[in-house]
């Protein structure tokens, strides 16, 4: 169905091909998972299947790349849509309506079918993607998340034989995403549908693969093969791999089930030891309170001389947005040194809750305070010495021309030393030249140097939403590393996220958020073992024992 013959691609003023050698097939019916380190070239091989690469991106493109028999070198993007049906990493840029039902329809209308077609296939991917409750919905007041699942939505109604799909489950939450999974795993087996998929989350998709494509550096050609064989040489890996490699288990498992099966001797030379003890965590503090009387109001515990100082918190915050209750009666509190991780559903609350520390949104009722500051009253020259938001979509704090350019803007605008912000990329992101577009970064690397310009400013409060979104799994190593040291400097750390490995490798504290309110709120091996959707896999694999990331296993075995 997908043919590339020996493909390169060559952006115009790039000396060296994004990425060359590319010479495999997709058959009719099969889902072939394309992974590698962020910035080899993964966007652009898909790019190349739907004709954006070279039509709209510009560049070179050598070789050939047929879909169902058609040359994308000479059918334009708009001529291939009846066959291909593309969602990218920004669901925001998909968007041609204003409410959900009618982005649904909108591409079927392009295309001219009936409308009795058209309505019966918007209720049935209403269901199948769990959005009738938000049919009428405007999507701007939608969570990043349920944007996703729209944006995959308008694509599949055309019902198109080829679906490419770039990192289609980074912010959906871990129920969403086996649910869209399903059904992408559903249009493979029952109607034959072809998919390419780019995906990052190793952890949620490897098992559903037919075939792997690994790009294993930037330039080099594809590696393909099954699932286990790619992963047994792949330098990136989702835990259940990192866990097989460790215990040495041939052939290596590709699921929580096949683990568990073989985990038994593991278990074994774990028990008796203390995977509390071995977490590794980069600061230390107070987590005896019980969360009840941890959330309370910091004047209600004043006389408790061992409670850490409040850096942040919140008192009955309640947030009304659109007639739309998004936070009810919160309490919350953060001290210096407190990494947490807030989790929850799509739609749960969570970014409301950030931008809502960060000021840019008015509480309804209650109170909030971040360093003694209210932070919708304060001018935002002040503010940022207080707290820094990473957003989800960074291009919100990228304005200027190149990386050299926004890191210069980042210094001035923080008063920081030349150089600090540019010092920050490089350790996050190395190799990547001043002269680069911030729009010609991968999603990943975007976000890295929206994460940069932030810290350039060293707030004690930093907010981070969906961090890891388009992060490969040695970036994520890089970033939690980054934030262990802040948080052993003593800055504080509230992250939302649905990335569940990375709560666990880095969360001293998880709160759970529902409908708006805290459901769960305690240290992360309290709150995520007790939490089917919530647990890591590691978790799952050696339960009862309460272990949560491959490294902690390592040092206890070591």
């Amino acid at each position: 169905m997908i043919r590339f013959e020996n493909v390169s691609v060559t952006y115009d003023g790039a000396a060296e091909p994004t990425v060359q050698g590319v010479d495999f097939e997709v058959p009719e019916g099969e889902l072939v998972l394309l992974v590698g380190p962020s910035g080899v070239g993964k966007s652009t091989v898909l790019g190349a299947v739907s004709g954006l690469v070279p039509h709209f991106t510009g560049g070179t493109l050598r070789g050939r790349v047929t879909v169902a028999g058609r040359d994308t070198r000479t059918h334009k993007p708009r001529e291939l849509a009846d066959v291909v049906g593309t969602v990218g990493q920004d669901p925001l840029s998909h968007f041609v309506t204003d409410t959900v039902e009618d982005e649904l329809a909108y591409g079927m209308e392009s295309l001219g079918l009936a409308p009795d077609v058209m309505r019966r296939r918007v209720e049935e991917t209403l269901d199948l993607l769990g959005l009738a409750d938000l049919r009428d919905r405007s999507i701007s007041t939608l969570s990043g998340g349920q944007q996703q699942r729209v944006a995959i939505g308008s694509v599949l109604t055309p019902h198109p034989g080829v679906l490419i799909l770039d990192e289609p489950t980074s912010a959906l939450d871990p129920a969403a995403a086996e649910e869209v999974l399903a059904v992408l795993q559903r249009l493979v087996h029952d109607l034959g549908t072809t998919i390419l998929m780019a995906e990052h989350r190793l952890e949620r998709v490897v098992q559903y693969a037919d075939q792997i494509a690994l790009l294993p550096s930037p330039g080099a050609p594809p590696v393909l093969g099954t699932p286990a064989e790619v992963m047994a040489v792949s330098p990136v890996y989702p835990p259940v791999v990192g866990l097989g490699r460790l215990a040495d288990w041939t052939p290596l498992p590709l699921t929580v089930r096949d683990a568990r099966r073989r985990a038994t001797g593991l278990r074994e030379q774990l028990n008796g030891r203390d995977p509390i003890a071995l977490q590794g965590r980069g600061a230390v503090f107070d987590l005896r309170l019980p969360p009840r009387e941890r959330d309370q109001p910091q004047r209600t515990r004043s006389r408790q001389q061992s409670t850490p100082p409040e850096l942040a918190g919140a008192h009955a915050l309640t947030v009304t947005r659109d007639h739309i209750r998004a936070l009810h009666h919160i309490n919350l509190t953060v001290t210096p040194g407190e990494t947490i991780a807030l989790m929850g559903r799509n739609g749960a609350g969570k970014s409301t809750l950030l931008n809502t520390l960060v000021g840019l949104i008015k509480p309804s009722a209650g109170e909030v305070n971040v360093g003694g500051a209210v932070p919708h009253r304060t001018p935002p020259q002040d503010l940022v010495r207080r707290v820094g938001l990473v957003p989800q979509e960074p291009r919100d704090l990228l304005y200027a021309d190149t990386v050299a350019a926004e890191c210069t803007a980042a210094d001035t605008d923080a008063g920081a030393e030349p150089g600090t912000c540019r010092a920050l990329v490089s350790e996050l992101l190395p190799d990547i030249p001043d002269d680069t577009h911030p729009r010609d970064l991968s999603e990943g690397q975007r976000l890295t140097l929206a994460l940069a310009v932030v810290l350039t400013a060293r707030p004690p409060l930093l907010l981070l939403d969906e961090p890891t979104r388009g992060l490969d799994y040695a970036a994520k190593s890089r970033l939690v590393t980054l934030l262990r040291d802040l948080a052993a400097e003593g800055h504080a750390i509230v992250l939302a996220t649905h990335d569940v490995e990375l709560a666990a490798e880095l969360a001293h504290r998880v709160i759970l958020l529902a409908e708006g309110e805290v459901i769960a709120d305690g240290p992360t091996a309290e709150v995520v073992v007790s939490s089917p959707s919530f647990a890591p896999q590691v978790t799952k694999i050696l339960a009862p024992q309460q272990w949560l990331t491959v490294a902690q296993v390592r040092r206890a075995l070591s």
